[in-house]
Formats: structure tokens, sequence, C-alpha cells
């Protein structure tokens, strides 16, 4: 493959289905299903292009997801720095691997997996002094689109991990305030003027956050850590965006590895803002450098740590 830039792309197919993915970043930017006539439906609110994306459109979160208050962590007994790249204050978001080229390791028809190494002796300056090799697989099939990751820990000391996606969900409403949406978290993080969390969670019931059955979103501003999901006896976590009037679902299934899962009405995109619902599975909830029971991975050199959500479209 040829030099690996923002404006990379790879298209994928199965069926009726179709997805974009670039190795810049292993984002994931278009998700859409296409009728007899050619006609485009999209899944996924995305973008084209490396100037294209908003918002954080399909970014992949890793080895952190969410905000690290003030960027500084402690583990095992290291006291570390992360460099402070949040827009809404000094803290350190959503990892390092967003803006970095993949390697394509494998790819088909339907089917992708990129990889990359972020090294110790690299990361050891800005604030993560760990090993890791990390696998992202996006797979198109019957059962609609898979996204998958593996972390590994190469290097010679345990490392804390977790694993993060943002895609941005519509069903084609011109904002998101038309359609309704049901959330599996139980409780949320309450999160302080910047963003990051204060250290309680609260219960969603008797909220206005509580939304374990489908309601409308309307005029509610979702930047909310949903934690503590209800799942089905196979362990599986499903949030899920519908439009009842133009008989649309889509469903976000996720695996037991995700613990916590960000709703986001994007009210701070410039230019287009509540155009989609972000619904960001992740397998530890924000902040959870400094709250390692938040869902937080000891990853031991030689372990592995795999994960997998799934998109799925249905008519009602």
């Amino acid at each position: 493959m040829k030099q690996v830039t923002p404006d990379t792309e790879l298209s994928l197919s199965f069926e009726n289905q179709r997805a974009i993915v670039s190795p810049w970043g292993a984002s994931l930017r278009r998700y859409l299903l296409i009728d007899g006539g050619g006609r485009e439906t999209d899944i996924l609110w995305g973008y084209s292009g490396g100037k294209g994306k908003r918002g954080g459109q399909g970014d992949v979160l890793i080895p952190f997801p969410g905000r690290v208050s003030d960027g500084r962590y402690t583990f095992e007994g290291q006291s570390l720095q992360l460099e402070c790249n949040d827009k809404e204050g000094p803290n350190a978001i959503h990892g390092f691997v967003r803006s970095l080229p993949w390697r394509v390791l494998e790819a088909h028809s339907n089917k992708v997996t990129f990889d990359i190494r972020l090294d110790a002796d690299t990361y050891a300056a800005r604030g993560y002094p760990f090993s890791l090799v990390v696998w992202v697989t996006y797979e198109l099939g019957a059962s609609g689109l898979t996204c998958s990751f593996t972390m590994m820990n190469v290097g010679q000391q345990a490392a804390p991990v977790g694993a993060g996606f943002h895609p941005y969900f519509t069903v084609g409403t011109s904002l998101i305030d038309e359609a309704e949406v049901q959330i599996p978290g139980t409780a949320y993080l309450e999160f302080n003027e910047r963003l990051v969390p204060t250290g309680a969670i609260l219960s969603v019931t008797g909220t206005p956050w509580d939304y374990r059955q489908f309601r409308a979103i309307g005029r509610q501003r979702f930047n909310h850590c949903y934690v503590q999901l209800e799942r089905d006896a196979k362990g599986t976590a499903t949030a899920s965006l519908q439009h009842s009037a133009g008989g649309r679902v889509i469903d976000i299934t996720m695996d037991h590895t995700f613990s916590a899962v960000v709703v986001y009405t994007g009210d701070a995109i410039a230019g287009t803002p509540r155009a989609a619902l972000a619904i960001e599975p992740m397998t530890c909830a924000s902040d959870a450098f400094n709250h390692p029971d938040w869902g937080l991975k000891r990853l031991v050199p030689g372990e592995s740590f795999s994960g997998r959500y799934r998109v799925r479209h249905r008519s009602i």
C-alpha cells in the first residue's frame, strides 16, 4: 500500500452494506445501506477525507477512552503526566492512536484488519511508558458491522489499558432531537465543569437521565458516561437509536468487555450541532486511569485483551 495519509480510505462491501474505513487512526468513516435503485441510507454520520472529520467521528480511543483529569495518573507506584490535549480543559483525552497511521495487516472485500505498535521508548515522554501492539478489525456480514479489537502487552512491565470507539449514528432525521434512544446504563458518572468525573456514581432511577426504555431525545443535552450496564444472559449490553415515524432502528451491541458507554448529542460541534448521536462503547469509564475499579485493565507482559461491538440496522 502507498504511504498512509489522512485521506487514505478503503471500501468494504457485503450484500447491500458498504463501509468506508481508513488506516489513518483505524477510523470508521462511513457505514451505509444501498437499495436496488442505488439509494444510500446512512447508518453513521460519516465523512470523507481527513479534513472532513468533525467531533471525533469514527475515532479509535486507545489506550484510554474519555478524559484523564489534568492528564495525571499513578500506576504501579509511578506518577505520570500525559499530554493535555482536551479543548474543554486541561485534560488528556482519547488516547494516542486516532491521529497515527496504522498498517493494513489483512484486507478482503468485506473485512480489514489494521495494526499499530506503541513503544515505551517513544511514549514515555508523553506519560505512557508502556509497549503495546493493537489490532482493530472491521467486518461486514449478515449480522451487520462488527468492530473488534485486541491489545497485547509486548513490554517488560504491566500496563494500564482501555479501549473505546466514537461512532455517531443517524436514523435519517435532520436533528437527533426527533429520534428516540434506549441506553442500558443504570448509573452515570457525575462530571464537573471540565467534563471530568468528580468520583460520584449516580443512579439514573428517578432522574431525567433514565433511558433504559426508549424515550425521545428532544432537547436533552447528552455528554454522559453511563456505567453498570444492563445485560442479557450472554453478557451483552445493547444501546439503540430509533425513529418511530421513519420505521428505523439501529442496535449497538457490546460484549462483556465493554463496561461503559458515553452518549453525546454533539452540541459543541461547530457547523452541524446535534446532527447525530454519538454512542461510544468503552471498556472502562472516563478517567479510569485514576479510578481503576471503573473497568481499567491491568495488562501484564505477554497478555492480550480483546472485545467487540456490533452495529445492526433493522426496520420496525
